[in-house]
């Protein structure tokens, strides 16, 4: 998809109308997100994808781009084995230049040849996704220190049936339910409207843990917060049930990740 392309798809989607993307290069909060879904067959794929990612993608990327960049392994999804690149941008413009400066990078685009031209295809395929960064979604940032073992990711898709129930998912993640999850022990990383990609409208976003043992500690602080139960009901009140569809992925930050 050329440039042109993408922005008249943004231009002619409806749901896009407010997206904040004119943001400003001195801005520094970071804009939208771009993930990479990397579907992959058992075999030698997973083992050729993480030596380019670790050798070859990430060291390019982090030479024209200081942006935050996660690179994880999906636990437990639809689809095993599964690598997610997420990559933070100030905005679209900002994105369009990095891959500009990727696809003009002669060693990179021979090294990507290498690998992509092995005994069988580089990954049984591949999807891309473009989130709008909610105004409540923290900046990425590297824990200090690193941790030891790298964390576990956890990304819900929660789907809405209209854009007026999207509104009101948003509401609620910002007046008050962010703050709760940090209080149940999770570590919220993003939160973003999907503009590009499939299930639309939704909301995804991701929490981070230090291991599977947190997860299920903060589980069960959350479904029992007072704060929590009252929000709930007060949404439940205002919009009805929303979301009409949950995806939930499980994934581990690689060794290689620049965020762990």
């Amino acid at each position: 998809m050329d440039r042109r392309s993408f922005f008249g798809i943004v231009a002619a989607t409806p749901a896009l109308a407010s997206v904040a993307f004119a943001q400003s290069a001195a801005a520094k909060k970071t804009g939208c997100y771009v993930l990479q879904h990397y579907y992959l067959q058992l075999g030698s794929q997973a083992a050729r994808l993480a030596d380019y990612l670790s050798k070859t993608y990430l060291p390019a990327l982090a030479k024209v781009h200081s942006g935050p960049t996660l690179a994880l392994d999906a636990q437990l999804a639809p689809h095993l084995p599964l690598v997610t690149v997420v990559s933070g941008y100030q905005s679209v413009d900002e994105m369009w230049g990095v891959r500009a400066r990727l696809n003009a990078d002669k060693a990179f685009e021979a090294a990507t040849d290498t690998w992509q031209a092995g005994p069988e295809a580089p990954f049984a395929s591949m999807t891309t996704e473009l989130l709008e960064a909610a105004d409540f979604s923290p900046e990425i940032a590297p824990l200090d220190p690193q941790p030891k073992t790298p964390r576990i990711f956890e990304m819900r898709v929660y789907q809405t049936r209209t854009l007026k129930e999207l509104r009101g998912l948003k509401e609620r993640f910002a007046e008050a339910e962010v703050k709760i999850l940090a209080k149940a022990g999770a570590q919220p990383i993003l939160f973003g409207a999907t503009a590009i990609g499939s299930d639309n409208p939704n909301l995804t976003w991701m929490i981070a843990f230090e291991d599977m043992a947190a997860r299920e500690k903060f589980n069960a602080a959350f479904a029992a917060d007072p704060d929590w139960i009252k929000l709930r009901q007060q949404s439940l009140e205002r919009y009805g049930q929303i979301p009409s569809i949950r995806r939930i992925t499980l994934y581990r930050a690689t060794a290689y990740s620049p965020i762990r």
